[in-house]
């Protein structure tokens, strides 16, 4: 759900966030938070690889269960939470067992506080619930979905993200992916029921360039503004529109440039534009 602000001061004007008024308030579940360093867009040589990347509120890491492998425990709903390293909301759960274990989950849509939610080889349809693919109906809803067997969820995480099962094929499961991509998945590898919470993600409106800065997006700079020495399209006397076919940083085609030399046997139909 999307709050609007009233345009009380320049930074409220066109302002449009996502209403995070059911979310827990207080700080994360300390035993599953780590620090985490920033890379500002830099690999282990300190070079740039990354350009637009920098700053930043300082942020805690919640370690997040994409494995879903505690088999047959029940497991409840504590609280609903907002997390800074990712756009879909995330749920902190408790074991119903005697070890009262607690784990973070990818909150998918719909998911209540008191809400019971299991991983098992065969569940019921409900979002939350974890179970392996060639148990899951034909035409249900997914996300948290794994590709490798036990490595854990690596498809479909994202806020508003979701997969649909088409049907069968031998030990595999044909699968269609939000991007419209068609795939085959080994129907032993586990996905979770149910659509990512917080769909209205794409729909916010910062309304300053501050806010940006505080995600630690920089800005960016068009390439056509910029000196021959910085980028393909630099240079030239006045306002030129790059003179060249539109290439990237590094001189790779930006459009219509196929990049993907292996072709996979996995997947079925290409994603649609």
């Amino acid at each position: 759900m999307l709050k609007k602000y009233k345009p009380t001061t320049p930074g409220t004007r066109g302002l449009v966030l996502v209403d995070k008024s059911e979310l827990y308030k207080g700080s994360s579940y300390k035993p599953l938070t780590q620090k985490i360093g920033k890379s500002s867009g830099r690999n282990n040589t300190g070079r740039v690889t990354v350009r637009g990347q920098g700053g930043g509120a300082t942020k805690l890491y919640r370690l997040v269960d994409f494995k879903r492998n505690k088999i047959g425990v029940p497991a409840e709903v504590v609280r609903l939470e907002y997390d800074p390293n990712r756009t879909a909301f995330i749920a902190l759960i408790e074991y119903q067992d005697d070890k009262k274990e607690k784990a973070y989950i990818i909150a998918p849509a719909k998911l209540k506080v008191g809400s019971i939610v299991i991983s098992d080889e065969k569940t019921d349809i409900l979002p939350g619930n974890c179970a392996l693919l060639k148990n899951i109906p034909v035409g249900t809803t997914v996300h948290n979905i794994e590709v490798k067997i036990g490595k854990g969820a690596q498809y479909c995480r994202s806020a508003g993200t979701y997969a649909q099962v088409l049907g069968r094929d031998g030990n595999f499961v044909i699968v269609k992916l939000s991007s419209g991509e068609v795939r085959l998945v080994n129907g032993l590898c586990r996905a979770t029921i149910g659509v990512v919470s917080n769909s209205d993600h794409s729909n916010q409106n910062f309304g300053k360039a501050g806010r940006s800065r505080h995600k630690g997006i920089r800005p960016t700079v068009r390439g056509v503004a910029m000196n021959p020495v910085d980028h393909p399209h630099g240079g030239g006397e006045g306002r030129t529109s790059g003179g060249r076919h539109p290439v990237s940083y590094s001189g790779v085609p930006a459009k219509g440039y196929k990049t993907v030399r292996k072709v996979n046997p996995l997947v079925i139909r290409k994603r649609s534009k």
